[in-house]
């Protein structure tokens, strides 16, 4: 039988130990297997409009217990920007959640979810810093209130 190599370093072998003989998977269907969680503090997500920001971390989500989910809007800090954007490394900013990892249920009963959790900067009243949004917007942000987005998406999931 061939040598089971793992993804995870050192602790590679021991999880394989953990599980026994009886349950075996291989490393790539043990990472595979990735939790979808809510955006929560410490989260690190794509900025996908023309702030000048690439990067951000949340620091807070401004609605719920456990984090925020599409629509929701979130305090973060910028790690990494372009040198000649709006938005500049390290400033602390407002941003709306248009893309998120962990399903949302709709009205329908269909589930959407996205592959990577990404964001839309905004100001304090709500308006989208940057004048373009970049991949495919939900259209559950229509009942958030955040239509301005909307019009600015190239396209709408």
């Amino acid at each position: 039988m061939f040598p089971r190599r793992s993804l995870l370093g050192g602790l590679g072998n021991n999880v394989f130990a953990l599980l026994g003989s009886s349950h075996q998977i291989t490393g790539s269907n043990f990472m595979s297997q990735q939790v979808r969680t809510f955006i929560q503090m410490g989260t690190v997500l794509k900025v996908v409009d023309n702030s000048g920001a690439k990067k951000v971390m949340c620091i807070q989500a401004l609605k719920g217990k456990k984090g925020a989910r599409l629509g929701d809007t979130i305090v973060a800090s910028v790690k990494e920007a372009m040198p000649n954007g709006k938005v500049k490394k390290g400033k602390v900013v407002y941003g709306v959640v248009v893309r998120a990892a962990m399903q949302k249920g709709r009205c329908d009963g269909s589930e959407v979810k996205f592959d990577d959790n990404a964001v839309v900067l905004v100001d304090k009243q709500g308006q989208p810093i940057g004048t373009r949004v970049f991949g495919p917007v939900p259209h559950e942000l229509r009942k958030k209130k955040h239509v301005k987005i909307l019009t600015l998406a190239e396209h709408i999931a």
